[in-house]
């Protein structure tokens, strides 16, 4: 739109020097700067309404015509086209009928103005341009269109990952629920059965037990309210205890059943893991070698490596596949375990290997979240 305003700006200053330094002009010279300064107005709103700007362009050179012979400077043609772009490019179907309706009708509305004006002058001012019109509109509107629709899909792609984003987070917080209420579970247990076995002189550590274990009832209560908000209907809300790495070789396994020839190594002393973060490295290689068995085609082979490091746990899965829709990055899987690495203060890597395939990395703080 600036740049609207400047060509009508200088349309505003140019045409007046035509029109009085320039060639002579038919007619009186006030009417053609009049007529000049409402051109440079139709070329400043056009984009804002441009079925009205081109109309009027067209409707002021015709009133010019009448006002005392047919003719414009320079700078008025210039508007004259704008107007007609306008109507071309930035109208609806319906718009775009009326603009070229009303070209046409003040075209042969002009033939009346004196002096007289040739048929053969006028059809050429009225077929030529829309001729152009149609042309611009098939090559400039088709293309305008696509923009349109490529954006409103990605706008429709970016709302889906949102909403990737926040099931996954919400299945996250269900599954770390689960976790968290398991083992609470397990501290009221113990404490109830070490309460019962302490000998009747032992009141107050009863006592205490007793707190310990009232507390906890307490709080897997407030749990399972929450399960409640986290569960999706038909969802079990059983606080059942979630895998982790020492489940890897039975899905390693599962996976070759599928069709994928895997090959697991572990690098390292295998030490305890915090639950959430055993669960986290579980789901990053389940999903990984899902996305595998998915894309990377008959005959491919992935390998999983998992290290453990004194300072962190680093995962790396590959596969020599073909690749597929995960592999640029954004399926609903990596969005997933992105997800599930930064609860961590975790990276993750996914791209496409430069000799074919894909390769998942992911490093993971030994400690858990900082």
């Amino acid at each position: 739109m600036k740049l609207d305003r400047f060509v009508a700006a200088a349309i505003a200053v140019i045409a007046p020097v035509e029109i009085f330094v320039g060639h002579a002009m038919p007619g009186p010279r006030w009417v053609a700067v009049l007529v000049a300064l409402g051109l440079a107005a139709t070329v400043a709103f056009r984009r804002r309404a441009p079925l009205a700007a081109g109309v009027a362009a067209v409707a002021l050179v015709t009133l010019q015509d009448f006002a005392g012979g047919h003719g414009t400077s320079t700078a008025e043609a210039v508007a004259w086209m704008c107007g007609l772009y306008a109507i071309a490019v930035w109208t609806d179907t319906r718009g775009f009928v009326i603009g070229v309706a009303a070209l046409a009708g003040l075209n042969a509305l002009s033939l009346l103005a004196p002096p007289p004006q040739s048929y053969q002058d006028a059809v050429l001012f009225t077929v030529v341009p829309i001729v152009i019109m149609v042309l611009l509109r098939g090559a400039v509107r088709g293309r305008q269109l696509r923009a349109e629709a490529l954006a409103a899909r990605a706008e429709l792609l970016e709302r889906h990952a949102s909403d990737a984003v926040l099931e996954e987070r919400a299945r996250i917080a269900r599954e770390l629920h689960d976790l968290v209420a398991h083992n609470v579970s397990v501290m009221v247990v113990q404490a109830g059965a070490e309460r019962h076995a302490l000998p009747g002189d032992r009141t107050e550590t009863r006592e205490t037990l007793a707190a310990i274990e009232q507390s906890g009832r307490q709080a897997l209560a407030e749990a399972r309210r929450l399960l409640g908000v986290l569960r999706r209907d038909g969802e079990s809300d059983e606080l059942a205890p979630q895998p982790g790495l020492q489940e890897l070789e039975p899905r390693v396994d599962q996976v070759r059943r599928a069709g994928l020839s895997v090959t697991l190594t572990l690098d390292g002393d295998a030490a305890p893991l915090p639950a959430g973060l055993d669960l986290c490295a579980y789901r990053v290689v389940q999903e990984s070698l899902t996305n595998a068995l998915k894309h990377a085609g008959a005959g491919a082979r992935a390998e999983v490596r998992v290290t453990y490091a004194p300072a962190a746990l680093e995962i790396d899965v590959r596969d020599d596949g073909r690749g597929g829709g995960a592999a640029a990055g954004s399926g609903h899987g990596l969005i997933g375990m992105r997800e599930r690495v930064a609860v961590f203060g975790g990276t993750l890597e996914a791209e496409r290997r430069g000799d074919g395939g894909f390769r998942v990395c992911a490093r993971l703080p030994a400690g858990g979240p900082p």
